[in-house]
């Protein structure tokens, strides 16, 4: 198997892996490094992070696939993932979604022609208090109104 993943890969991994009594502990971390690597996990990084971890690669599609904090296929350059749980969705996260398919023209799911933007909804965000609440990338946003929304998608948030 030719290895798609790089020595940064391997080298955070040593260094994880005396943290973790047992090597499968390591599936959750190698993953997010895979995916940090490619932005989403390919195939061929899933199956040499099995090998690495020394599962069957099945295992390792089990736990990628059931978080949806891992993509499974291409996301564009900003994924929005806005939480649509009850809190976010009594304060108005699901006209938040509307709004962003429209100005994206795109559906949930979908990622614009222009590969920028990737649009989803996330079961939760644990911003409750905070509601509606949204992750770009990995950026939290809370107090979401369409106004902030537009700020964001433009780049001009404060």
């Amino acid at each position: 198997m030719e290895k798609v993943l790089s020595q940064k890969f391997y080298d955070k991994m040593s260094k994880l892996e005396q943290r973790y009594p047992i090597r499968n502990a390591l599936i959750l971390p190698a993953l997010h490094a895979a995916q940090e690597e490619f932005g989403w996990l390919p195939k061929e990084a899933m199956d040499e992070v099995a090998v690495f971890i020394g599962v069957h690669p099945a295992q390792i599609r089990e736990v990628a696939s059931f978080y949806t904090m891992y993509n499974l296929s291409p996301v564009g350059e900003k994924h929005l993932k806005i939480c649509t749980n009850v809190s976010c969705m009594l304060r108005g996260a699901y006209d938040l979604v509307t709004h962003c398919e429209k100005k994206l023209q795109i559906k949930t799911g979908e990622t614009t022609v222009d590969g920028k933007f990737t649009l989803s909804e996330e079961e939760c965000l644990g911003a409750c208090g905070t509601a509606p609440a949204m992750m770009v990338n990995d950026d939290y946003h809370e107090n979401l109104s369409i106004e902030r929304i537009n700020q964001i998608l433009e780049g001009r948030a404060p």
